[in-house]
C-alpha cells in the first residue's frame, strides 16, 4: 500500500537491525521501496536484500558531499554495476555544509548524469542551497526521468522542476511545525507527480521526531499529504504506487 521512494536501510545504523526493519516494512504494508546507496558497501548489502525482497529497487550514486573523493574508478564502478541498478542517485549539489568545492561537485554531478543518459537510467536528485546550479545542469545535460528527493524548495522552484520529466518526493519535514512552504508545494503538486519517502534513518516525522527514522514511518508522510490534499488514504497511496512504478517503465 505505502511507497518509500528514498531510504538508507543499508546504512550501518539501520542495517545493524535489518531483520526488525524489514519486519516493520511488512507490518506497515509498504509494497514499494527504493534503497539509496552512497557507498559500495551499501550497494552490496542492497543486492543481498533484493534477493530476499523482490519489491526493493536499488539506487546507487556518489553523494555531492563526497565529491572530493571521487575518481575515475568510482565512475567505472557505476558502469560495471549498471545492470543491477534501477536508478542513479542520490546525486546533485549541496552547498549547505561546504561550498568550497562547487566545481568538483558539478563535475561529479554532470558525469553521473551522462552515465545515466548512456544507459537510460533515471536519476534521484539531492539539491540543497544549490537550486539554480542544479536546475541549470539538469536542463543542459539530463535526458532521463528525475526524482527530486525530499523536496524543500518554493512553489516556483517546484513548478520549474515539474517542467522536467520529474516526480516530486516529500518526506518527514512536511509534518514539522515550520513547514509552511512545503505544505504549499504539496497542495499544488499534481497527484500524478507525487512520491512519499522517509530518507531514513534521517528526517523522522512527527510525532517521532528526534528518534531514528525507518521506512515504516512513511505512512505518517502519506497521512499528512492526505490531510493537505483532502483525499482518502487508499486513493493517495494507490496513485503514489502507480507513479513510482510508471517512473521505472
Amino acid at each position: 500500500m505505502y511507497t518509500d521512494s528514498h531510504c538508507h536501510i543499508t546504512d550501518d545504523s539501520l542495517y545493524s537491525r535489518i531483520d526488525e526493519v524489514m519486519d516493520h516494512i511488512k507490518e506497515e504494508k509498504i509494497t514499494s521501496l527504493m534503497v539509496i546507496c552512497c557507498k559500495e558497501i551499501d550497494f552490496k548489502r542492497a543486492l543481498v536484500l533484493k534477493e530476499q525482497y523482490p519489491f526493493i529497487r536499488i539506487a546507487f550514486g556518489w553523494y555531492p558531499g563526497d565529491a572530493l573523493e571521487i575518481e575515475e574508478q568510482n565512475y567505472q564502478l557505476l558502469i560495471d554495476r549498471i545492470d543491477s541498478l534501477d536508478c542513479i542517485g542520490e546525486i546533485g549539489l549541496d552547498y549547505y555544509w561546504d561550498d568550497s568545492f562547487k566545481d568538483k561537485q558539478k563535475e561529479v554531478f554532470i558525469r553521473q548524469i551522462q552515465i545515466a543518459n548512456e544507459f537510460n537510467k533515471p536519476i534521484a536528485i539531492h539539491m540543497r542551497d544549490a537550486t539554480k546550479d542544479t536546475l541549470d545542469i539538469l536542463r543542459e545535460y539530463s535526458q532521463t526521468k528525475i526524482i527530486f528527493h525530499c523536496f524543500s524548495g518554493s512553489v516556483e522552484t517546484m513548478k520549474e522542476c515539474l517542467k522536467m520529466n520529474s516526480l516530486i518526493s516529500f518526506a518527514g519535514p512536511i509534518t514539522y511545525k515550520n513547514a509552511r512552504q512545503a505544505l504549499e508545494c504539496v497542495e499544488q503538486c499534481p497527484m500524478n507527480r507525487i512520491l512519499t519517502e522517509t530518507d531514513s534513518p534521517y528526517l523522522t516525522p512527527v510525532p517521532f521526531r528526534g528518534k531514528q527514522n525507518e521506512p515504516k514511518n512513511v505512512s505518517l508522510v502519506a497521512k499528512k499529504i492526505c490531510e493537505i490534499k483532502q483525499v482518502d488514504e487508499l486513493t493517495l497511496c494507490s496513485q503514489i504506487e502507480n507513479n513510482f512504478n510508471l517512473f521505472f517503465k
